[in-house]
């Protein structure tokens, strides 16, 4: 029976579309009502007329090398000009020149010109996704989804459908740019896959996930908030996590998942409730209306052969929520290093804090340099004094295990922090007192947690030479084997882009 289903679904299923793995990408200023309230954004699209929000899905294959050129056409002056992209999740090993952050491995792209980002991620697979790296622009549009496919995942048996179909963003939304931005802002809307609705707002369209009944749908579920996290839930359906952040894991049955910024999720749907119509929630921990009346904060299941309407569904009280300290590698599982708190190679606390308005690491605000770190290393700085800025720039000796703790409960928590070039061990997640190095959870955003009592500790191996950020609207930067840094070689193409950058002064 399961076979004659799947040759209905591939009938009447989605043809792939995704763009990549070598491809241009255009960013364009664009006016849209994703909810149907109109304002200029900063777009991603493979062709400037086909701009979109989330910016188009760029796929490959596990081993696949990608040439993704940024073309940047930007022109609205409400909103920064210049751009950086960064694909997030992705290790960048050999590439550190590629990863995106700007005034970290790269300066920005300046209107009218293009880079060309040329790597490989021969040992990755998964769920990812990319956005600006510059200043706070994604905020105002530039972020889409990313996936890598393994012709042999090891959860492949599991499901029956995984396409573009099945990806799933969330989003916040404003009603004004990233630059007119008050303190402390509110979204104004959350949009899943791209659309919503707002309070007093038009009852705008709804995303809405097709599924056929009998079938087993991957959803790859994306978080590319910048700020709140949701919760997320499918009325009258469990799900079945197999993915977290970019690694397999040993399936998780759960009913309702916490995704922080940055997090990415597969989750296995098996589609065997009666055909009808289900409300998809995403409640947010903040916004102007954390409410799911009148669809706001909410997409549509919608089951072939129902009707085209909006559900009627009710929400139940989740009872097997996501915990993270439930999440177990499917492979490689323990944790690097001597299994005790403190018996690492390097270890270091990361001590959150407000001056003056600013956020701190331990007694450092991080204003990104006007030469980035990586240049400063090639030009030949080695050392935490003189890398800048001054106190946010911490060497990191070679193979090494690295612990880091951070305590939670500060200002604004709980905080997601995101480290680029690793996946790292929680070792002890918030929430949580035990600290597990036989199999914990293996990934690249962690929330710091909420409470004062929380003190999150991860743990990775200093692999991957190159200067690191770890960040969420704080930030710090590992600069990781300084000796075999200098013996990466960007291209021509990389070396451009500080003179251009300052030449031009777009942001004047």
């Amino acid at each position: 029976m399961r076979s004659v289903i799947l040759s209905l679904s591939l009938l009447v299923g989605s043809v792939y579309g995704g763009i990549g793995p070598s491809t241009d990408l255009h960013i364009v200023n664009k006016v849209i009502s994703p909810d149907g309230f109109q304002r200029s954004s900063v777009l991603a699209g493979n062709t400037t007329d086909s701009v979109s929000f989330p910016g188009p899905l760029i796929t490959g294959s596990k081993g696949d090398h990608f040439e993704l050129n940024v073309i940047n056409s930007l022109t609205d002056n409400s909103m920064l000009r210049a751009t950086s992209i960064h694909w997030h999740g992705l290790f960048q090993k050999g590439t550190p020149w590629a990863d995106g952050p700007a005034g970290v491995t790269q300066c920005p792209i300046i209107p009218g010109k293009s880079f060309l980002y040329d790597f490989q991620a021969p040992n990755q697979a998964g769920t990812f996704w990319y956005h600006s790296h510059y200043s706070t622009q994604y905020c105002d549009g530039l972020r889409g989804p990313f996936v890598v496919y393994d012709p042999l995942d090891p959860h492949r048996l599991e499901y029956d459908i995984d396409d573009d179909d099945t990806v799933i963003t969330l989003a916040d939304w404003y009603h004004f740019s990233a630059l007119q931005a008050p303190a402390n802002p509110r979204p104004d809307s959350t949009l899943i896959n791209g659309v919503g609705r707002y309070t007093g707002g038009p009852a705008s369209p709804l995303a809405v996930l097709s599924v056929i009944k009998g079938l087993r749908y991957r959803f790859r579920l994306i978080s590319i908030s910048c700020n709140p996290n949701f919760v997320f839930s499918i009325d009258g359906h469990n799900m079945t996590i197999i993915e977290a952040d970019g690694v397999n894991v040993q399936p998780l049955a759960v009913d309702s998942i916490q995704i922080f910024a940055g997090q990415r999720y597969s989750f296995v749907l098996n589609a065997d409730q009666p055909i009808n119509n289900y409300w998809v929630r995403a409640k947010p921990n903040l916004g102007a209306d954390t409410s799911f009346t009148g669809g706001i904060n909410s997409a549509i299941l919608r089951y072939l052969s129902a009707p085209n309407i909006d559900p009627t569904t009710t929400q139940t009280p989740s009872v097997n929520p996501l915990v993270e300290t439930n999440l177990h590698p499917l492979t490689n599982p323990a944790a690097p290093g001597i299994p005790q708190v403190g018996a690492a190679d390097v270890t270091m606390n990361l001590a959150v804090g407000v001056s003056n308005g600013v956020f701190t690491i331990n007694g450092a605000s991080f204003v990104p340099p006007t030469v980035p770190v990586l240049l400063q290393i090639l030009s030949g700085a080695n050392t935490a004094q003189s890398l800048l800025p001054s106190g946010s720039v911490y060497t990191l000796p070679r193979n090494a295990v690295v612990e880091l703790t951070i305590p939670g409960g500060s200002i604004g928590a709980p905080h997601p922090f995101h480290l680029h070039g690793h996946a790292f061990s929680v070792i002890r997640s918030a929430g949580s007192s035990v600290y597990n190095y036989v199999d914990p959870v293996q990934r690249d955003v962690v929330s710091s947690g909420p409470s004062t009592s929380d003190n999150v500790t991860i743990r990775f191996v200093t692999d991957n030479p190159g200067p690191w950020i770890l960040h969420w609207g704080l930030a710090i930067v590992f600069a990781e084997d300084d000796p075999d840094i200098s013996n990466i070689h960007p291209p021509s193409s990389w070396d451009a882009l500080c003179p251009a950058f300052d030449a031009a002064n777009p942001e004047q």
